[in-house]
């Protein structure tokens, strides 16, 4: 056999570094983190805002988050299963949803540092590139940047339908064209046109009238939830336009009304008493006695 060179020696192990948790989870890209969190010291600790956008399989999440030493403070967020309260039930994950979830966090969030008046956004959707620009005598937009975590930046992604409807509702956020669905490469340019309709959900409408026209039997199971919502192909556009005029003219979340239990459960088992304890085994000793008395007359017999 030949030479073999012993690597990874003890002292190797010794000195071995155990990466962070959330990286050994796979959860946290700290590279990507430590660019979006730094601060630069003559800022004097103020805060470095954020919009964290994550998908999930039944919802998107939005949130305003900036660091500090103690953790991330979540600011404020939102969430497309908030968008049943403003008329959309159905599609919670797609395009259209996600750039309606982006536009919520706006408004909300520009509500609550009292700029929603002074930044309203774009307010008439053409897909066009929007960049909000400051006022005179007033506070300057509220500047935050994207956070992705591990999601894959491609063009046309789901992440950036969110950076578009925050951006349509008037914060300031650094972008490029070039991410957006409808970016062609090859002109170099963004084709609005292709983004206003992803925004209104028109791919979604393309889809149910080709399937419904070809395959009706799998259209009735693929969009059921869309037939007992009532939703036609046709209404799509106008419902995602009813959405947007909702969110707009009310932003604020409500809270559920919490109530107390009439009767409190408990789920452990509750712990006898002494004189419990005491009468159990006396039960349990009578019961013994009672046995051996019917075996012995059984026996007598």
């Amino acid at each position: 056999m030949g030479y073999v060179k012993v690597v990874k020696t003890s002292p190797y192990f010794s000195r071995f570094q155990v990466k962070y948790r959330r990286r050994r989870e796979g959860k946290t890209d700290y590279r990507a983190r430590l660019r979006l969190v730094k601060q630069d010291k003559n800022k004097y600790n103020s805060h470095k805002y954020r919009m964290v956008v994550r998908f999930s399989k039944k919802d998107i999440t939005c949130q305003i988050v900036y660091a500090t030493i103690a953790g991330d403070v979540c600011v404020c967020a939102a969430y497309s299963h908030e968008l049943p309260k403003y008329g959309l039930s159905v599609g919670l994950t797609n395009y259209a949803a996600g750039y309606a979830t982006g536009l919520l966090l706006a408004r909300r969030v520009l509500t609550k540092f009292g700029l929603a008046d002074t930044y309203k956004g774009c307010q008439e959707v053409d897909g066009e590139d929007y960049h909000v620009e400051e006022e005179d005598d007033a506070p300057r937009p509220f500047y935050c940047l994207l956070d992705t975590g591990l999601k894959r930046t491609s063009t046309g992604s789901k992440v950036f339908s969110a950076l578009k409807g925050a951006l349509d509702g008037g914060l300031d956020i650094p972008h490029n064209e070039k991410r957006f669905v409808g970016y062609e490469a090859s002109e170099k340019a963004l084709d609005a046109e292709v983004l206003r309709r992803y925004i209104f959900g028109g791919h979604v409408q393309e889809y149910m009238e080709t399937m419904e026209e070809e395959e009706p039997e799998k259209y009735q199971s693929h969009f059921a939830r869309y037939v007992e919502a009532g939703i036609e192909p046709d209404s799509i556009e106008d419902l995602f336009v009813s959405v947007h005029e909702k969110i707009r003219a009310d932003p604020s979340h409500t809270k559920k009304e919490r109530t107390v239990p009439a009767e409190k459960k408990n789920w452990n088992q509750i712990k006898s008493t002494y004189a419990e304890r005491k009468e159990r085994l006396k039960a349990k000793l009578e019961a013994l006695a009672e046995a051996n008395e019917d075996e012995e007359e059984e026996s007598d017999e």
